[in-house]
């Protein structure tokens, strides 16, 4: 599997938690693995700015439902940042997927690595 983004970040956005997990590839080729759960108030989102900055993350994913993505998408939006925001009902069809943790580990997932070819990135699980 070859990596695309060695810093990337899957969020699980929710009303009142965003749930982070950064992926960071050494040179060796290991992946380091960090999960946090932040508020969404501006103050906390602007924690998970500053810790998602000082992880060096150059791509975020975000899945949420509804409009909740919107402040946190406002927050986090920077010139050396891409964000995306995947279709949760998507990501809802891929098996075993139940937690807020596993839904942002598998959202980073997509994001680091390109183990996909783009003719799939339409079907569900992308």
């Amino acid at each position: 599997m070859q990596v695309v983004h060695a810093r990337c970040c899957g969020l699980d956005v929710h009303k009142k938690s965003v749930v982070a997990c950064v992926l960071v590839t050494d040179p060796d080729g290991s992946v380091r693995r960090q999960v946090r759960t932040f508020g969404t108030m501006t103050a906390d989102l602007l924690a998970l700015d500053d810790w998602l900055t000082g992880h060096g993350v150059t791509q975020i994913t975000m899945e949420s439902t509804g409009v909740y993505w919107r402040p946190v998408f406002n927050l986090l939006e920077h010139e050396e940042r891409t964000i995306t925001l995947v279709n949760a009902q998507h990501l809802k069809a891929v098996p075993g997927h139940k937690t807020d943790v596993k839904d942002s580990e598998l959202t980073s997932g997509h994001n680091s690595a390109s183990d996909r070819t783009t003719e799939d990135r339409g079907k569900p699980g992308w």
